[in-house]
């Protein structure tokens, strides 16, 4: 698998605590989106760790395409017609 699984066509919003560790999805397999189950294992994919600076509702991508991950830039609209 080179390219990840488009898992949604937009956004999903989530509540990010200050402070908290989250594993952000970039394979696309998961089925907890937009959170990393493990599913990656044996491909090329990495969840994208990262901590919360602030506490907020975010914008987290489904896509997989976005280029500010793992939070959605829009990307999702640029995606072919199926």
């Amino acid at each position: 698998m080179d390219q990840p699984k488009v898992a949604g066509t937009a956004p999903q919003m989530e509540e990010l605590e200050s402070g908290n560790t989250y594993a952000w999805c970039s394979c696309g397999l998961s089925e907890n989106q937009p959170w990393c189950n493990g599913a990656h294992k044996g491909s090329s994919f990495a969840p994208n760790v990262f901590k919360a600076e602030e506490s907020k509702k975010a914008a987290m991508c489904t896509c997989k395409q976005s280029k500010n991950p793992p939070y959605c830039d829009g990307s999702h609209k640029n995606l072919p017609a199926e």
